[in-house]
């Protein structure tokens, strides 16, 4: 198993773990016996979710706002002191703005990019030094199907999840030995409210995609942490995200950009 053991001087660190996806892989890291250290900027929620798993092996709550660098430095150093090692990092944290870039905000593009990119590479060149030198650990890193093809009218969101892709893949190469693991999770849409913070109403976010693409949060979080266990590089869930990820990745880009651009909610 590639998911290391829980123990009582052990933790899985999930980032984003205040609602949506990241709320359900810690419930599911949870009911597989681990203790969960939850982080986010929204502390009601995570203390709430604290509560709610302290029926399992309990559960520490690390405010932080991850698109500051000096609040993720704070955070990584109260982590390397803590009494119990970081033997699972989840860095599942990540939001999208809407729209063309031309007539984006700067400071918001920026923040997203802080958020969904240098985060993850923050956090993974900060703890994955101590996993390596215990000879075991895992990394799960979030990106998105949109990591597998342009996304105009998301562009910086969809560049940011291919950067997490092809980074953890890197990163599996590197690994590859030394008894940690790394995966990408790449979920299709889901209904977290994700897209209804990004400026998507719910109806539009449906129209645009067929609803056979659409996978629960639950079942998202079940894949994830199973692909985990299992040291899988890249966890797609749902049998259709699957085949549309694949085909995206061979089709044309001068045939998919219009089918996107004209599909696309952010960009009617």
């Amino acid at each position: 198993m590639s998911l290391p053991s829980p123990a009582g001087d052990r933790t899985a660190v999930v980032t984003g773990a205040s609602s949506g996806i990241g709320a359900e892989i810690a419930r599911e890291l949870a009911r597989r016996g681990h203790h969960v250290t939850l982080v986010a900027r929204s502390v009601d929620k995570l203390e709430a979710l604290a509560a709610e798993l302290e029926g399992h092996a309990g559960a520490s709550v690390l405010p932080c706002d991850l698109g500051s660098r000096a609040d993720r430095a704070a955070l990584a150093d109260a982590l390397l002191a803590a009494d119990r090692t970081v033997e699972v990092l989840v860095n599942n944290a990540g939001f999208s703005t809407l729209g063309p870039v031309h007539d984006s905000d700067p400071d918001a593009e920026m923040h997203m990019v802080e958020v969904d990119v240098v985060a993850v590479v923050d956090l993974c060149a900060r703890l994955l030094p101590g996993m390596v030198s215990r000879g075991r650990g895992a990394v799960l890193n979030v990106a998105s199907t949109a990591a597998f093809q342009p996304l105009p009218g998301q562009a910086g969101y969809g560049a940011g999840k291919a950067f997490v892709l092809s980074y953890t893949q890197s990163l599996a190469g590197e690994l590859r030995g030394t008894g940690v693991t790394a995966t990408t999770l790449c979920p299709g849409p889901v209904h977290t409210g994700f897209g209804e913070r990004a400026g998507f109403s719910k109806e539009d976010a449906e129209a645009a995609l067929p609803a056979v693409m659409w996978v629960s949060a639950e079942q998202v979080a079940r894949d994830a942490v199973a692909g985990l266990a299992k040291g899988r590089l890249v966890v797609i869930p749902g049998r259709a995200n699957r085949v549309a990820a694949a085909v995206s990745q061979v089709t044309p880009r001068t045939l998919l950009l219009p089918v996107l651009v004209k599909s696309h909610p952010g960009l009617k």
